[in-house]
């Protein structure tokens, strides 16, 4: 059943103009550029508007592959397609797998504790998800290949690209448990020197050092890197013809490059440049 008709799930109509659109979405990310202002994570600002970062994170997040999900079980019934083919759920499942991760296991039960979010931030982080699960969705729930025969012939790329794909996945969970551990070491003392005061502990939102282990010897967001590796390895496992993939990676790096670059003047700023030392933003050697 179509939650709105002709667009969700999408018309083959307005499945190409969205994709064709969103292909365009690093011409919004200029302001990131022009703007050294990103009310999230270590450089959120104090709002009574905010939105705790837990909640704001996982509610934004999941939209994605909640709207993939929906769109892979609703649009093949609109096209009486039967079944689609492996490699359609296998890219849906490491959409989804990610999503999983990054949504609902990481903060709701993994971090500490996350900084509040900007309504702002959480607003565009929603339409950024649903216009990509939109834009991917389309394409594996039936406007792109619809039999094993359209897979056929690149299986060994498929391959490179899942273990890509795989890599670059447990790349993502090693460097956001290193920064995890960050503030679960300064929890463990704080509530260590609370009970020999007899007072309660002070919170660890705030709570931030210089990460230092796997990529972070080289780079400050180590994590944002891996997950580019990641998108890269998933548009090879969809084909370089396969625009939603390519539109997503590029998008991605389009945002995450700006707030790298910001972060790594934060961090500049907090710790001094020689603490910082040789250490790139985001990509080693490189930026």
């Amino acid at each position: 059943m179509a939650i709105i008709q002709n667009w969700m799930p999408p018309s083959r109509e307005n499945w190409e103009l969205i994709s064709y659109a969103w292909q365009f979405f690093p011409l919004f990310t200029v302001f990131q550029w022009m703007l050294d202002w990103y009310p999230q994570g270590k450089t959120s600002t104090e709002s009574r508007f905010n939105i705790p970062g837990k909640i704001g994170w996982a509610t934004m997040e999941s939209v994605g592959f909640v709207t993939l999900l929906y769109i892979m079980y609703a649009l093949p019934k609109e096209l009486e397609i039967k079944e689609l083919p492996w490699g359609n759920w296998t890219m849906a499942g490491c959409f989804v797998i990610h999503y999983s991760y990054r949504a609902v296991i990481s903060p709701l039960f993994l971090n500490p504790s996350m900084s509040p979010i900007n309504p702002l931030v959480w607003s565009l982080a929603f339409l950024f998800q649903l216009f990509n699960a939109t834009s991917i969705g389309g394409w594996l729930a039936g406007y792109g290949p619809t039999t094993v025969y359209d897979w056929a012939g690149r299986y060994w790329v498929m391959e490179i690209g899942l273990v890509i794909w795989a890599w670059g996945l447990l790349g993502n969970m090693f460097h956001d448990d290193d920064l995890r551990e960050i503030r679960r070491a300064a929890d463990r003392k704080q509530r260590k020197e609370a009970e020999k005061l007899g007072k309660p502990a002070a919170g660890v939102d705030k709570v931030y050092m210089l990460p230092k282990n796997g990529l972070f010897q080289y780079v400050l967001y180590a994590h944002y890197f891996c997950e580019w590796c990641e998108w890269a390895g998933f548009w090879m496992v969809g084909g370089w013809n396969c625009h939603p993939a390519r539109s997503f990676l590029l998008n991605e790096i389009s945002t995450m490059l700006p707030r790298a670059l910001q972060g790594k003047r934060w961090y500049v700023k907090k710790f001094g440049k020689d603490k910082v030392g040789s250490r790139k933003a985001v990509i080693p050697g490189l930026i």
